[in-house]
């Protein structure tokens, strides 16, 4: 579940939240995604975050005996380590430096075509984790 509400926050900011920015003036996108880089710093996000990671692994070590639910887990871990790579290589660092840019047309320019991207690629692989684990349920349940 965790993974699931996961991969619905980056739909959300794909199918909504960045399309809208996108139509707002340099000031305004600038604004209101420090605003939202700063609000998104809480328990309710943090939880399902973190605790797919977690969730996942131990998913992971109580499948030990092996079997197919345990390579579908294993496989929607290492999905859900790369969706880690991809925010802190890239969404956060560079959220970072939207916050430290002073212009906001040159911190607009630098920040909203590269920080779509790699949302998008995290969408893409919390949605492909999110299946992986949900596979991990079907052929265990048959087991």
């Amino acid at each position: 579940m965790a993974t699931g509400l996961t991969a619905g926050v980056w739909f959300a900011y794909a199918c909504s939240v960045m399309p809208a920015l996108a139509r707002s003036d340099d000031r305004v996108y600038v604004e209101v995604m420090r605003n939202i880089n700063d609000v998104i710093q809480n328990p309710v996000f943090f939880t399902p975050f973190f605790g797919a990671l977690l969730l996942t692994a131990l998913a992971v070590r109580q499948l030990r005996s092996g079997g197919r639910a345990r390579g579908w887990t294993v496989a929607a871990l290492v999905l859900y380590v790369a969706v880690f790579a991809v925010t802190s290589a890239a969404n956060v660092p560079l959220n970072d430096a939207l916050a430290a840019t002073a212009d906001p047309a040159r911190a607009r320019a630098a920040f909203e075509g590269p920080w779509v991207l790699w949302n998008d690629v995290r969408g893409v692989l919390t949605l492909a984790g999110f299946g992986c684990l949900l596979r991990a349920w079907a052929v265990r349940g048959r087991g």
